[in-house]
């Protein structure tokens, strides 16, 4: 019966990891409530059991509130036993070009870290309550290029994944008291749309000798998750095939 079901929360729900996270767990039987940018694609609204989908931009703060009131509304005194953190964004230059120290607008830097930190931070505290009653976990999807210089992840980007990895540390301390447990994954080069040929030249940096693919790093969400990783909080999970060894 659904009342009987897990209830996950995934964002940037709409492609890429996202996407496979949220089919991950609802193949698991979980109801998901997921958000992203655009509207639910027309594939999941011919599927019966996909629970909700509100469409959000999480970098707005109106919309990303409107989201938490809606979300909440929809569990109502349900419990929530999962908050996907995925939506991000790494911007370029007007040129294409990464976005570094030196370069681009500032604009830019806070765009992304309004989506890429602060809307994870305020997402954990729009749902602290339902993950209270669910003894929870929260899975923020970190990156490689938030712990070493990435050829390709701009500055903006990397520093914001880094922040959302200390962000981790200092949430799986606090939401402790509150049996929500609080991990990340670091993923690699991940086999998403956004890939483009240039990456082929990490692959040769990858002990494994190839991309990951979406598939790999929902399980370690879907994990990271689920009661067999009960006594692990405060962790960030390599995705890498290796490459972080280098």
């Amino acid at each position: 019966m659904a009342e009987s079901r897990k209830t996950v929360i995934v964002t940037g729900a709409s492609r890429g990891i996202g996407h496979t996270t949220a089919r991950l767990f609802l193949d698991r039987g979980w109801q998901i409530i997921t958000c992203s940018r655009e509207d639910t694609p027309d594939e999941c609204k011919r599927d019966p059991n996909w629970t909700t989908h509100i469409a959000t931009d999480l970098a707005d703060s109106g919309s990303l509130d409107r989201f938490i009131d809606a979300a909440n509304a929809e569990l109502g005194d349900r419990p929530l036993h999962a908050l996907v953190n995925n939506a991000g964004v790494s911007l370029k230059t007007p040129f294409k070009e990464r976005l570094g120290c030196l370069n681009g607008d500032m604009e830019a830097w806070h765009q992304t870290f309004e989506l890429n930190f602060f809307a994870p931070l305020k997402l954990a505290r729009g749902f602290a309550t339902p993950l209270h009653r669910g003894k929870g976990a929260i899975v923020n999807i970190t990156s490689i290029a938030g712990h070493a210089v990435h050829p390709f992840a701009g500055s903006a980007y990397s520093c914001s994944k880094a922040a959302l990895s200390g962000l981790t540390r200092e949430l799986a301390h606090e939401f402790a008291a509150l049996g929500v447990r609080v991990n990340a994954v670091a993923p690699g080069e991940i086999k998403t749309d956004v890939i483009t040929p240039d990456y082929d030249v990490l692959i040769p940096k990858i002990p494994l000798g190839y991309m990951g693919t979406t598939t790999d790093v929902a399980h370690a969400v879907y994990f990271l998750s689920s009661d067999e990783a009960r006594y692990i909080t405060g962790s960030e999970v390599w995705i890498t095939g290796g490459q972080h060894l280098s």
